[in-house]
């Protein structure tokens, strides 16, 4: 199974192409966080539309899990804190979206919405907790903001890693985290495009300019993890035995 993971997109719809051209050549599309640019003259509600439209063609192609970032917000839940009802609206057989986990052969993969205060963050940590219970052979979360403590979080001058993650990671120990919102990760020194977090593989493509977005292409089979940016190239390989994880067939 191969995986081509991006993040940070930022309204740029010539990524979007990008990805639907590309998307034969792989099993599942992940974008981790911030499909939409607060800081865009184009109002959320019109850049709402056009990405969904975006994902409705790319769905069309390839199987697509998509998480909420900070920049996707655009409505609060019953208790004031801000979602992202664009992107729960844009949900399909081929678009799965914050909240839901799903199987793609025998692996489990869990889209994280970005949380925005104590209960959104309970919330997912039910999610995590009820999904752990799913048996599979591989875990992999979409989740948008990177662990604390990690260099992935880190943008040249400060961190902006999840201390919350870095718990859930610790307690449920998933094999993936797909990951992004720190733009400068991978280019910057003390900075990193993989990390290992325990026993869990994590990932930050970063973010740049052009009709490219930088990305990771993951190879589950192989073993392998590339990163591409328009400037440069990285190749890693995978670790990915896990002796808690089994597939839903060894339980059948």
């Amino acid at each position: 199974m191969k995986l081509l993971q991006v993040s940070d997109l930022h309204y740029r719809l010539r990524q979007f192409d990008w990805l639907t051209e590309i998307a034969g050549t792989v099993d599942v599309v992940v974008i981790a966080g911030d499909l939409l640019d607060i800081r865009s003259p184009v109002s959320l509600d019109v850049q709402a539309i056009a990405v969904s439209a975006a994902l409705r063609a790319l769905g069309s192609r390839v199987l697509l899990l998509a998480a909420s970032g900070n920049h996707d917000l655009d409505g609060r839940d019953t208790s004031g804190e801000k979602v992202a009802r664009w992107l729960t609206a844009a949900r399909s057989d081929r678009v799965r979206v914050d909240g839901e986990s799903v199987y793609v052969g025998d692996d489990l993969f869990t889209v994280c919405p970005w949380w925005d205060g104590p209960r959104g963050r309970a919330a997912l940590d039910a999610r995590l907790a009820e999904a752990a219970l799913l048996p599979r052979r591989r875990w992999i979360w979409v989740h948008h903001a990177p662990p604390s403590g990690s260099p992935l979080a880190w943008d040249g001058r400060r961190e902006f890693g999840d201390a919350a993650l870095a718990g859930w990671i610790s307690r449920f120990e998933p094999d993936l985290v797909l990951a992004g919102h720190v733009h400068q990760a991978p280019f910057v020194g003390g900075g990193a495009w993989s990390d290992r977090v325990g026993t869990t593989w994590v990932f930050n493509a970063g973010q740049q300019p052009g009709p490219v977005p930088a990305h990771v292409l993951i190879d589950l089979d192989a073993g392998t993890a590339a990163w591409s940016s328009a400037d440069d190239r990285a190749q890693i390989p995978l670790d990915l035995t896990a002796a808690h994880a089994e597939s839903p067939r060894d339980r059948a």
